[in-house]
């Protein structure tokens, strides 16, 4: 629960991520299932975390896609039949723009600001020049930074979800002698690849099954730097306020003090959110969905999930 688009009355997580282990990855149908289980029960724990009930509610915000479709339209269903018994309003939010709003619960925005979202699907750059104007400007062309983690974890037989199992072996090590590559892309734009990365440790981690946590360690480094090296590129292009980063992997140690690093050298104010509020949380998207709220952007009857629902490209 979320008031005013800044305020955290209540957060309530149910996350299907031990379900996922046994798999060593997400699979859609156990997620869906997840979903149906927790979701009532999620609300009513907000609900009285939060001692308030649903009258004193203004509306009910959903995360509408991209994502899953299964789990997407469990949570669209159950926000809409929500609404109707309550009598309010359903804004539908993008999962992208949600994550971004993980910010405005730490400190207020400042625009124009770049954003990078980081997470185990999406890995992007975009220009935010506003709460309602958001550009691509740069993604990646294969694999997410999250997914190369994952699937690192899984070469070096750590568990899911990868990137706090990479990042805590990893810290076990002052240093790694290995160093795995870091995709340059022609074109000078902004977009990012990793299925190289992953390809690549999955050998080395055969190569060396001794040096477990060297590896780790050169993963993260190698992860980090394409991170950093491409918006840092963007931030000498765009005149940036701030810059905002987002999803599971901003909880990584390594990137945040390099990108505290950057932004300093730079003169940029840098929004990180707690730990907590990086992965997926219903409290990033009741924060978006209020400024959705305010513009009158409400779920029409016939709506529902979207997915693929792409964010504007630049020059689109």
């Amino acid at each position: 629960m979320v008031a005013g688009g800044r305020r955290v009355l209540s957060g309530v997580v149910a996350s299907s991520a031990a379900a996922q282990a046994v798999f060593g990855g997400v699979v859609p149908e156990v997620a869906a299932r997840e979903h149906v289980a927790t979701v009532l029960p999620a609300v009513r724990r907000a609900l009285a975390a939060a001692g308030i009930r649903p009258r004193d509610l203004a509306a009910v915000a959903v995360t509408r896609g991209p994502g899953l479709l299964g789990a997407l339209l469990v949570g669209v269903t159950a926000a809409k039949a929500l609404g109707l018994a309550w009598g309010l309003p359903v804004i539908g939010v993008h999962h992208l723009e949600a994550h971004l709003y993980a910010n405005a619960l730490a400190g207020p925005i400042r625009f124009p600001a770049l954003a990078l979202i980081v997470s185990g699907g999406h890995t992007s750059l975009l220009w935010w020049e506003d709460h309602s104007r958001l550009t691509v400007i740069g993604e990646t062309r294969d694999d997410a930074a999250g997914e190369a983690f994952d699937k690192g974890a899984r070469a070096l037989g750590l568990p899911y979800p990868g990137g706090p199992a990479v990042e805590a072996l990893a810290a076990t090590v002052p240093s790694t002698p290995f160093h795995l590559p870091v995709a340059r892309l022609e074109g000078g734009g902004y977009d990012f690849s990793f299925s190289g990365l992953k390809t690549a440790v999955a050998e080395l981690a055969a190569r060396e099954p001794g040096a477990r946590a060297a590896v780790a360690r050169a993963l993260e480094e190698a992860v980090v730097a394409a991170l950093v090296r491409t918006t840092a590129r963007a931030l000498e292009a765009y005149p940036a306020a701030a810059l905002y980063v987002a999803g599971g992997v901003a909880a990584n140690r390594r990137l945040r003090g390099e990108l505290e690093a950057l932004c300093h050298a730079r003169g940029v104010v840098l929004g990180l959110p707690p730990p907590a509020l990086c992965t997926d949380n219903a409290a990033m998207v009741a924060a978006a969905g209020y400024y959705r709220f305010r513009r009158g952007e409400f779920l029409g009857r016939w709506e529902s999930a979207e997915t693929p629902w792409p964010l504007p490209a630049a020059g689109s």
